[in-house]
């Protein structure tokens, strides 16, 4: 059991709180917002009965014992006190962050690693030197207690065993790191989905298909195999002669990057801002928590059934 201090309540902190909570070890949660602190306990509260009906947390886990895993802090001295382990999931922004560093340099405990959630950001120019042996990125995916990817990367100075450390912790909760080479801005995951919605937005906006049909043809075609076999097993059981004859075919160009949509920009403007405004590329009638759950569950069925199916590809073949 480590001690985990969770800098940041938001989305993606409050969630990390309860991975870390249900993998057995014991959570400090903080934000600079209290208004945002104090909706963590009824956030976490939904997302942990969701799990316990879908099988994926264990049936005794209630809401007080939640309380008793994750406190909450207003104060961050309080928070990192005695912390192992600081994981940082503020807003995306350097000096945010930079400011966030220098508070942990005073009040943290000296030995304490520091595992930043940035999904885009190199935070280590951020990080004082006097902690840069033992800071990494640790960047999850949400909702973190269902997707399992977390991508991994090593400062430049960072201790192999404070690394290593927390690659095997995150292991012995179920997850699954992925240790990279190097930094690069989205790691692998995000960069791929950023080539992803590049095509489908240019599709949309050129008037190639509407939403709902280009989810279909993903959800029904490219999503059926990918589960399965990733990109690159799926291109040796299409054939490597195929895929090196569709390289060379000069007849695909892929959309160059505008920096905007106007389907988007007009979507945005309009207050079509997604789930939690009701509306976005789809109409989302309902209590949004309600459809976070429904999102929740069918994740459940998904990853149970992934795990009784197994895959052809990548770090859990076994064949």
């Amino acid at each position: 059991m480590a001690r985990v201090a969770v800098i940041g309540a938001g989305t993606m902190g409050h969630a990390l709180a309860l991975v870390f909570a249900l993998g057995g070890h014991r959570v400090r949660l903080t934000d600079s917002n209290p208004a945002t602190l104090a909706k963590a306990q009824g956030l976490m509260e939904t997302a942990l009965a969701t799990l316990v009906e879908g099988g994926e947390a264990p049936k005794d886990w209630t809401s007080g014992h939640l309380a008793q895993a994750v406190t909450r802090h207003e104060s961050l001295e309080e928070t990192v006190d005695g912390a192992e382990l600081i994981v940082e999931a503020i807003i995306e922004t350097p000096e945010a962050k930079r400011t966030l560093f220098q508070q942990l340099d005073a009040c943290a405990p000296r030995d304490a690693i520091i595992a930043s959630n940035t999904s885009h950001l190199d935070v280590f120019p951020l990080i004082p030197e006097g902690r840069q042996g033992k800071a990494m990125i640790a960047h999850w995916y949400t909702p973190p207690y269902l997707v399992d990817l977390v991508d991994m990367i090593p400062g430049p100075k960072c201790d192999p065993a404070a690394f290593e450390q927390v690659f095997g912790m995150l292991k012995a909760m179920g997850k699954q790191p992925l240790g990279l080479k190097k930094f690069v801005p989205g790691y692998v995951a995000n960069r791929i989905q950023a080539a992803i919605g590049l095509e489908v937005q240019h599709l949309l906006d050129e008037g190639v298909a509407s939403a709902p049909e280009i989810d279909a043809a993903i959800i029904h075609g490219l999503a059926l195999r990918l589960p399965i076999l990733g990109y690159y097993a799926k291109a040796d059981f299409t054939g490597l002669p195929l895929m090196q004859a569709v390289a060379r075919n000069k007849s695909y160009m892929p959309p160059e990057p505008r920096g905007s949509s106007p389907t988007l920009d007009r979507l945005v403007a309009e207050g079509r801002t997604g789930v939690l405004a009701g509306a976005g590329y789809y109409d989302w009638p309902g209590n949004p928590a309600r459809l976070f759950e429904a999102r929740d569950r069918r994740l459940i069925a998904l990853k149970q059934a992934m795990r009784g199916i197994g895959t052809m590809a990548g770090l859990e073949r076994s064949e």
